[in-house]
């Protein structure tokens, strides 16, 4: 007697699966219905699971694109995911010619710096409206997509931006920690990204330059240093006062961010006489658009 075919559906892939179909399932790209559709095709043509999933008009070849990112340890966004600031290019457009100027600045710095065993840098804007709050954003999340660990730092307790550039509340932050307020857990990981975090300004203080100027800073700032390979200081710029002067006397070094055919030549050359004057190095500077 002969025994009866049996046919044995294909499995969906489970939610915690790093392949393509894992991703794309856990990511709510597909339901699990539709998983197995697209084995079936997969099985009877012989394609890729992210190939036929495409010709069943599932996803897009955006959706291909990020899977493969995600796979590789380089998380991105797509348009319209969080409510992240447009601005954080790094984030939703990593392949654009700007980005790749930010991954040439990121090398610069590793081999200029970071390889010299430093940790933090600080990040001064020349002139108010120069660009640097987002550039030092941008900055922050290159460097975690080469999979270092990275802190970004809104040591700027003047006009802090980089909880809304996040789309984050307000929280206790740095202000906070120096005052004896809060401690280091008010560190914040970026879940979009591997090895991303935030540390934000806090409550906005009467007294910004006297707290980055306590020793208590100097013990916190070697904490960071000790937990993470990258800290990125964003500070308050240097027009407004000498809490950026106050931060890289931690840091030991800076990088300077000028406007394109806006920021005077004078006073690059002015900020340059005084951060050295204090012992402190000038790693590079950037000219930005935004």
């Amino acid at each position: 007697m002969n025994s009866p075919a049996v046919s044995i559906a294909p499995t969906a892939p489970a939610p915690g699966d790093s392949s393509i179909g894992g991703i794309l399932l856990a990511s709510g790209k597909i339901t699990p219905e539709n998983a197995e559709r697209v084995l079936r095709m997969q099985k009877d043509l012989g394609i890729r699971f992210g190939e036929a999933a495409q010709r069943l008009g599932l996803i897009s070849e955006a959706d291909i694109q990020q899977v493969l990112a995600r796979q590789f340890d380089y998380p991105y966004l797509q348009a319209g995911e969080k409510r992240y600031s447009d601005k954080l290019l790094a984030a939703y457009q990593p392949f654009s010619p700007q980005v790749e100027k930010l991954r040439a600045v990121r090398s610069q710095l590793m081999l200029r710096w970071f390889a010299r065993g430093r940790k933090a840098l600080t990040v001064i804007e020349v002139s108010t409206g120069d660009g640097a709050p987002m550039f030092t954003a941008n900055l922050a999340v290159v460097f975690s997509q080469l999979g270092e660990r990275t802190l970004l730092v809104d040591a700027n307790l003047r006009e802090p931006s980089q909880l809304a550039t996040f789309d984050l509340s307000a929280r206790p932050g740095l202000s906070d920690v120096l005052a004896g307020r809060a401690d280091s857990g008010a560190v914040t990981k970026i879940d979009s990204f591997v090895s991303l975090s935030l540390l934000g300004a806090g409550t906005v203080p009467p007294n910004p330059l006297e707290l980055l100027s306590r020793q208590s800073f100097t013990s916190l700032n070697a904490e960071l240093e000790a937990g993470y390979d990258v800290v990125l200081y964003n500070v308050a710029p240097f027009a407004l006062g000498a809490d950026a002067l106050a931060v890289a006397a931690r840091t030991g070094g800076v990088l300077l961010v000028a406007r394109t055919n806006q920021t005077p030549l004078a006073d690059v050359s002015q900020i340059i006489e005084e951060v050295t004057s204090s012992g402190i190095e000038v790693v590079g500077a950037v000219m930005v658009d935004y």
